[in-house]
C-alpha cells in the first residue's frame, strides 16, 4: 500500500514531499540560526532592537545562495514584525528597523537597504534598492547642528502588493499595488495603484 500523502496522484504526491522537505530545510535553518539569536536578544537588550538588527543582517547577508536565504528567514522570522517563510531576501541585504513586515511571496534582491517598511505579498524589489523611513530620517531645520544630533520623522513605508520596484529605486514614499517603478528613479511623493513610475523625481508616466 502507498502511504496515504502518495495516493491523491503523483503531482500531489510530490507536492506533500515537497513541503516536507521545505518544512525540514526551515526547521533546520531555526535550529542553525539560534546562536545568532541569542546574540540578537542579548545586544538589543543593550543597544537597542534597530542597532543590534543592523549588525545581524550585515552578518547574515553574506551567506550566499539557498542557504543563506533559508537561515535570513529562519532569523527575520522571529526578530521583524513579520516574514512569511515564502519570502526571499537576498544576498547582502540590510534591514534596520524591527518594525518592518515582508509578505508572502515576496522577493528581496541582493544589495537592498531597507528601513521601516511594510511590503506586502507578490512584490518584487531589484538589486541595490533602498527603501529608508521615509524622506526626513534627519532633521534639517536647525544648519549650525550636526544633522546626527537633530531628529527626523521616521514612519513606515508601504509597498503595495505585486508591484515591482526597479534596480537602484529609493523610495521614500509609499507605492501602491501593482505599481512599477523604474530603474534609478526616487519616489518622493505617493504612488497610486497599477501605474507606471519613472524618474527623478518619480512621475506617473503611464496607466497599467
Amino acid at each position: 500500500m502507498l502511504p496515504a500523502q502518495m495516493r491523491s496522484g503523483p503531482n500531489g504526491g510530490m507536492n506533500r514531499i515537497g513541503d516536507a522537505i521545505k518544512w525540514t530545510a526551515r526547521a533546520a535553518a531555526t535550529l542553525v540560526m539560534t546562536p545568532a539569536l541569542l546574540s540578537y536578544y542579548l545586544r538589543a537588550a543593550v543597544l537597542g532592537q534597530p542597532r543590534a538588527l543592523t549588525a545581524s543582517t550585515q552578518a547574515i547577508g553574506l551567506i550566499p545562495g539557498l542557504t543563506g536565504q533559508y537561515l535570513r528567514r529562519a532569523f527575520l522570522a522571529r526578530t521583524l514584525a513579520h516574514c512569511a517563510p515564502t519570502a526571499v531576501i537576498e544576498w547582502g541585504t540590510l534591514i534596520a528597523d524591527p518594525r518592518t513586515s515582508i509578505g508572502d511571496y515576496a522577493y528581496i534582491g541582493p544589495g537592498c537597504h531597507i528601513g521601516y517598511a511594510l511590503i506586502e505579498r507578490d512584490v518584487l524589489i531589484a538589486p541595490a534598492v533602498h527603501i529608508p523611513s521615509g524622506g526626513m530620517t534627519h532633521g534639517i531645520d536647525d544648519p549650525d547642528q550636526p544633522l546626527r544630533n537633530q531628529s527626523g520623522d521616521r514612519h513606515c513605508v508601504r509597498i503595495g502588493e505585486n508591484s515591482w520596484i526597479g534596480a537602484a529605486a529609493v523610495i521614500m514614499a509609499d507605492v501602491g499595488a501593482r505599481t512599477i517603478v523604474g530603474a534609478g528613479a526616487v519616489v518622493t511623493s505617493p504612488l497610486p495603484d497599477r501605474v507606471v513610475a519613472a524618474g527623478v523625481p518619480a512621475r506617473v508616466i503611464r496607466l497599467r
